[in-house]
């Protein structure tokens, strides 16, 4: 059983599309981050097992749920109906390859926008600078800093991730390639989520995650 982690801010518009479209052989893991809506009570009600995550932070959310999961390879995504769960079971897959030669693997979903407004140029555009700062640092040739991603959650672990904010995308492919894994994506759907956007919809969010993961660049030495 994969568990595929769900980091969670007032999602319970969209949990429902997301829960329902997860794929046999998937276990969800709402980490709830505090959220005001009835988000926990919406995942639980769709099967979901709810952790919680009092302390506001992507990777608080992120590192909350890694430590609860029990499967050997874990997934991660948004809970807001951007990325459609029926892709997760092509990421592990493409994880599976990259760990025949022994070594732990790091798969990304590549979005591509399907919808107008999926990916707001502003945002698109900070992706793509992070992108290509990552590369010339760490030696990758990713072309997308995607949110849906498969790894080994021991060897996640072992990683020592230590940002709790937007950085931590960033730092776990970083640490990542520093440690030698084979790291590679694969294209996904990337839909208009549902409800408001606390990131990547707005100039604020997508400054405030660039900010973060700027920062990370200049703290973690490849």
């Amino acid at each position: 059983m994969i568990d595929v982690i769900l980091p969670c801010l007032n999602e319970a518009e969209a949990l429902p599309w997301v829960l329902t479209r997860m794929p046999a052989g998937f276990r969800p893991l709402v980490v709830d981050n505090a959220s005001t809506d009835d988000s926990a009570r919406v995942a639980a009600g769709h099967g979901a097992r709810v952790v919680a995550a009092p302390d506001r932070g992507f990777g608080a959310a992120c590192h909350q749920g890694l430590l609860a999961a029990r499967g050997d390879v874990v997934c991660v995504m948004d809970a807001d109906a951007s990325l459609d769960p029926a892709d997760l079971p092509r990421l592990t897959a493409a994880l599976d390859a990259l760990r025949e030669g022994g070594a732990p693997g790091l798969v990304l979903g590549r979005r591509r926008p399907t919808g107008r407004g999926a990916w707001p140029p502003h945002a698109r555009l900070g992706n793509a600078v992070l992108a290509r700062s990552l590369n010339r640092r760490a030696g990758t040739r990713l072309r997308d800093l995607g949110p849906m991603r498969a790894a080994p959650r021991d060897a996640l672990l072992a990683l020592d991730l230590a940002d709790r904010r937007f950085g931590y995308p960033l730092e776990m492919v970083l640490r990542a390639a520093r440690a030698g894994w084979p790291i590679g994506e694969i294209d996904v759907a990337y839909r208009p989520r549902t409800g408001s956007s606390k990131v990547t919809g707005t100039v604020g969010g997508t400054v405030r995650a660039v900010r973060d993961m700027r920062r990370v660049l200049t703290e973690v030495t490849p």
